[in-house]
């Protein structure tokens, strides 16, 4: 489990097709207290790593003396996901998984992501930025004024709701602090609905049957 609040940003480095694909990503986490089958979001995705180090022999390349780890990617996921679209040099939003005693800071993230959703504009507010998405049709309606969505594995509030559009408003230290500040217009994203809302509408289907 997570809490949506990204504690680092990651970067492939490496990508080998195999009977599932094999990604290496470049971190600032200390590697020696990260545990071989240890969960991390990874642009929203629960992944599981497999293998872990620290990087050397890269000169000037972005990811150099970071340290790094391995995951394997099933077809599914890479064809339900963005990470079928992944490059090396691709920035990714990271969280490590929730540890009893931790602070909640966002809300309850499962990283199984339920689709993806298309940023359709960028405006500024004062300081933030209004990002406007639109998601699919089974998921809209898990989307609620006032509720918290998963994007990219950042928890945030949703402004509004317009049929399949829904807004959010991110903040600068968040833009800072995550990818959000490499997002344009058109780039699909992570989305995972609230598990609270998933409930909710599952048990007014059951009320109404």
């Amino acid at each position: 489990m997570f809490t949506g609040i990204i504690t680092d940003i990651g970067e492939i480095v490496e990508i080998t097709p195999r009977g599932d694909t094999r990604m290496r990503i470049a971190c600032g986490y200390d590697m020696a207290g990260v545990a071989l089958g240890a969960s991390i979001s990874c642009d929203g995705v629960c992944l599981t790593v497999v293998d872990k180090g620290n990087l050397g022999g890269n000169p000037g390349g972005s990811a150099e003396g970071r340290g790094w780890f391995d995951v394997d990617v099933s077809a599914e996921t890479l064809s339900l996901t963005t990470l079928g679209g992944w490059a090396a040099g691709k920035r990714i939003n990271l969280e490590r998984a929730l540890r009893v005693g931790d602070e909640l800071g966002g809300h309850i993230v499962s990283g199984h992501v339920d689709g993806t959703a298309e940023i359709l504009s960028l405006t500024p507010e004062g300081d933030s930025i209004r990002y406007r998405f639109r998601a699919p049709k089974a998921l809209a309606r898990f989307i609620a004024p006032k509720g918290s969505v998963a994007l990219n594995g950042t928890s945030l509030t949703v402004n509004e709701v317009e049929g399949l559009e829904f807004g959010v408003n991110i903040i600068p230290h968040t833009r800072a602090e995550t990818t959000w500040g490499d997002a344009r217009a058109g780039d699909r994203v992570n989305l995972e609905i609230d598990t609270l809302a998933r409930y909710v509408a599952r048990l007014a289907e059951m009320t109404n049957a």
